[in-house]
Formats: structure tokens, sequence, C-alpha cells
């Protein structure tokens, strides 16, 4: 097993499990770690991908480990945190990363893919989170950092489920902070707006039922998001916020949520009547 954590530098050497790393925000936060020099496993179920991101790292002088894994498994999820145990030790840093989106009427949804959302949105976060969490309360050191989307916060149309699984999350992450108080374990949420270049719109386009989703074009790139995962691991806090100004989200719902509920799901039937097959 390496060397542990030095003195001189807190988080060299130290372990980190990154779930959804195979590609987007994932792949992003664990080169940063990497190269800041903890030890970070690799978690998604492209196994491909791990391999090409865990030969760059290690290519900078870096230390990753794959883990090719379906979180919407709970066997898997077991042995994420085991394999990580036998490999490097016990878990300082978890990073909730992964995550499905779908964009649509959620009367459209099979719920076979609504139950996989949940499952790895909500009970893969959940899950993982208790399965390291006694740990490092033991040691009195550890963090852990869920990155959720101001899509919890707003109740927009098109996304009920995604949105929900994202307002289950905040709820979840809050409370676990105040728990954490005076343990030496630090929990916190790192709300984003929207991420360009992840593939995570055309995902959610490809998937049965969906319709295209509203990406936009302003967005943050996946390396300002890993930039401020680092800065929470050097100065952790309760929530944050990528870009900072989606932090407004909180306020729109009890100020303007009339507004929405008129002009909010405009998009979603333009959306609908292009994916409805024209009569001849």
């Amino acid at each position: 097993m390496p060397a542990p954590p030095n003195q001189q530098d807190p988080f060299q050497g130290r372990v980190a499990i990154v779930t959804g790393a195979s590609s987007g925000v994932g792949a992003a936060v664990a080169r940063r770690l990497a190269q800041e020099g903890l030890r970070t496993v690799l978690v998604a179920r492209r196994q491909d991908r791990l391999t090409r991101l865990q030969d760059e790292i290690r290519g900078g002088g870096g230390v990753a480990h794959v883990i090719p894994a379906d979180l919407a498994s709970e066997a898997d999820r077991v042995r994420i945190v085991e394999d990580t145990l036998s490999t490097f030790g016990p878990v300082d840093l978890l990073v909730n990363n992964a995550g499905l989106g779908w964009y649509g009427y959620a009367a459209d949804m099979p719920w076979t893919l609504a139950s996989e959302m949940v499952q790895v949105n909500v009970s893969a976060v959940v899950h993982l989170t208790l399965l390291v969490l006694p740990e490092m309360r033991r040691r009195s050191v550890g963090h852990i950092i869920n990155i959720g989307s101001v899509a919890g916060t707003m109740g927009a149309q098109g996304v009920a489920l995604y949105g929900g699984t994202k307002s289950l999350l905040a709820s979840f992450s809050r409370a676990l902070h105040r728990e954490q108080r005076g343990t030496g374990v630090h929990v916190s949420l790192l709300q984003l707006g929207i991420v360009t270049g992840t593939g995570f719109y055309a995902g959610a386009a490809s998937r049965p039922g969906a319709l295209r989703m509203p990406a936009g074009r302003f967005g943050v790139t996946p390396q300002r998001v890993a930039k401020r995962v680092w800065a929470l691991v050097q100065r952790p806090r309760k929530v944050a916020y990528v870009p900072p100004i989606v932090g407004a989200a909180t306020w729109i719902e009890p100020l303007f949520g009339w507004f929405l509920d008129l002009a909010g799901p405009a998009h979603l039937r333009r959306e609908s009547g292009r994916a409805r097959p024209k009569q001849d």
C-alpha cells in the first residue's frame, strides 16, 4: 500500500473516489484531484474511457485506480468501497458526481428509466455516503462532496424527476453537514447551473421517450467545476454554486413561480410538437 499522507501537504496521498469519472465533470474533477496529489479512484460504467483517463493521470505523474461499476447496482456500490479499501486504504474524499438526466413530460417517462434514475441519482449517493461515513467519523477526517443542480430548487417542467432527485440530494447534504459539525468530517453541496461540453444533454435526449433538452450556450466548463471542487476540498463549506449567479435560483420560485407556471412550459410544448410524427 502507498505511503500515508505526509504532514507538510495534508492532501498529498489522500484517497478520493469520484463517480461518473468517465467524462465531463467527473473526469475533470478526477484529473484535478490527481494533479493535486490525491490517489484517485475512477468509477463509471465505461471501462475503456476510465482506462484512458487512468493512463493520462499516470502519464502526468498521478495515481489512479479504475473500478468499472453500475451505480444502480447495490452490490457494485459495496464493491467500490471494498476495492478502494484493499487498494489504497480508507476513503478521505467522496465526490458523488454521477447522475442521469431526462427531459420531457413525466407521463411519457418509462418506469424502467425512472427507476434507474432514482437508483443512480439518489440511492447510489446515499448508499456510498453511508458506506464511507462511519469510518470517516471514526478517524475524524473526511469530506463528502455531492454534485447537485439548481434544477432541484426550481420545480422546472420537463425535469420533474431529475429535479426531484436533486432536491432530495440538497436536503440530504445540508442535513449531513449539520450532523458532522465538530467531528472533523465535512459534507458539501455543489449546485451547478448549465455545464457545457459534457455530453450530459445529448445523453439525456438519447434515452427512451426523451425530448431535446434546452442546453444553452453560455454554461461553465467542467474544468471550472473541478476548480470549485478543489476549492471546497481546501476550504469546506456547506453549499457553493457554479457559476455563483445561479445561487439566485433559490429566490426564483417564491418570487416568480406564477410567471414560470405560465411561460415555463412553452419550450416543452414546442419540443413535444417537433417530436410528434406529422400527419399525412
